[in-house]
């Protein structure tokens, strides 16, 4: 076949995870009525992966720029899923089993997403019998896979273990180290982050910097070590789609964690004097003033942008 015929063989990123998050929750609306599901499930794993390998940086950009598209409770089962793909990349696991913890992502809460939104509109402490939601719907979720049809024995045991903690302090068990699995506490992990750096109904995001912190410094749920570390390196304080200050005053989004030679690679978006920058200009962060002087918040930044304009085609709606 001719160049001319060719159909373009790169997806947009963007528009791949925003598709996979409707069928998402299409089907999760209505696992309850499944028999058979674990296919489709797999294949919406499959296409969050093939997004990620696209461009890691773009899926992740699309996490910190709040551009997955729905309700909160499926995005961030996408969203979580992007991270979850990215460490488990960075730990060399094999595809079969990336494809497993990645469904284990997108199903984690089935079983609490009848109650998610009138969760999330609420500006009070949540009641004993909603906790008591919470802290069953591991259970919930489980059966609720198992059901209709989910029978990978991993892929469950992610979705019933991912709020236990190796000190039996989590639930809905209490189960303790060494039964709290690997994919398990990477699945945690990954929840916990997203949960902090994507907005709320009641509250505004963490900034990715603070959210690593967090994690680190958590007595309640301490991380594992190593995978912690994995994280740090993967993610680090300032990933892809973080609006930052730079040290000059400018106002940029990193755009690669790996786009120059010393590291980050930021598109400028304002100069030191507030004047937007059309094109936003790709740098290269170095001492001095080209560096990174504090994360910042959408609001903090006031400046507005489309994806596409910092990343491509790649990034397209």
């Amino acid at each position: 076949m001719s160049d001319t015929n060719q159909v373009d063989a790169s997806p947009s990123v963007l528009n791949l995870l925003n598709q996979s998050n409707r069928r998402l929750e299409r089907l999760l609306q209505t696992l309850h009525t499944e028999r058979n599901a674990e296919a489709e499930l797999r294949d919406i794993a499959r296409d969050v992966i093939h997004a990620v390998e696209l461009d890691p940086d773009i899926a992740l950009a699309t996490i910190f720029l709040s551009q997955i598209a729905g309700t909160y409770a499926v995005r961030h089962c996408i969203e979580t899923a992007v991270v979850t793909v990215v460490i488990a990349r960075r730990m060399g696991k094999s595809a079969a089993e990336i494809q497993t913890v990645t469904a284990a992502a997108l199903t984690m809460n089935v079983g609490m997403l009848r109650h998610n939104e009138s969760f999330q509109n609420k500006s009070s402490p949540l009641s004993n019998e909603e906790l008591a939601i919470v802290r069953s719907h591991p259970e919930e979720s489980a059966d609720l896979l198992k059901y209709a049809g989910v029978q990978d024995q991993e892929w469950i045991s992610c979705v019933l273990l991912h709020h236990e903690n190796d000190d039996g302090s989590g639930y809905p068990a209490g189960v303790a180290s060494p039964e709290v699995t690997l994919n398990a506490k990477l699945l945690s992990l990954a929840d916990r982050y997203c949960a902090q750096v994507s907005a709320r109904n009641y509250r505004k995001s963490v900034l990715p910097d603070r959210a690593m912190r967090n994690l680190a410094e958590d007595k309640a749920a301490p991380c594992d070590p190593q995978l912690l570390e994995h994280f740090q390196r993967e993610l680090g304080d300032f990933p892809p789609g973080c609006l930052v200050r730079l040290a000059d005053g400018g106002i940029g989004v990193v755009s690669r964690r790996q786009g120059c030679s010393n590291g980050l690679q930021v598109h400028s978006l304002r100069d030191p004097s507030g004047a937007m920058l059309t094109p936003a200009q790709p740098r290269c962060l170095s001492d001095g003033e080209w560096r990174i002087a504090e994360a910042l918040s959408e609001d903090q930044a006031s400046t507005r942008f489309s994806m596409k304009q910092i990343w491509g085609a790649r990034a397209s709606l």
